[in-house]
């Protein structure tokens, strides 16, 4: 019994973990569609972050490195979506089997 306790708190935390990381995602998606759409719509000068430095870039290479980003977020969405499916499924199995149990405890 203690065993499942254990495993179901572990469960718990890691879904508590993927739903900020979902969260975080989530922002970035967004941030990245906006860019996206000041880029598209300026007429100047683009200038891309580059680890440390600022560098003046082509329009049509700032909308290709915020487009690949979003594909970055959406894969890493993707599969923080089946982690959570797959711990959802085991936190109603682990629960199953300490009501079960705590039933064969009582009984």
């Amino acid at each position: 019994m203690e065993k499942l306790s254990r495993e179901y708190t572990m469960v718990q935390e890691q879904l508590q973990s993927l739903a900020m990381q979902k969260e975080q995602f989530s922002e970035r998606k967004e941030e990245y569609k906006e860019a996206l759409k000041e880029v598209e719509a300026a007429s100047g000068k683009i200038y891309l972050a580059v680890g440390g430095a600022i560098v003046e870039v082509g329009k049509e290479h700032a909308i290709k490195n915020i487009k690949e980003k979003q594909e970055v977020s959406d894969m890493r969405l993707g599969m923080i979506k089946k982690q959570n499916d797959d711990l959802v499924k085991k936190e109603q199995e682990l629960r199953t089997e300490i009501n079960s149990a705590i039933k064969s405890m009582k009984g």
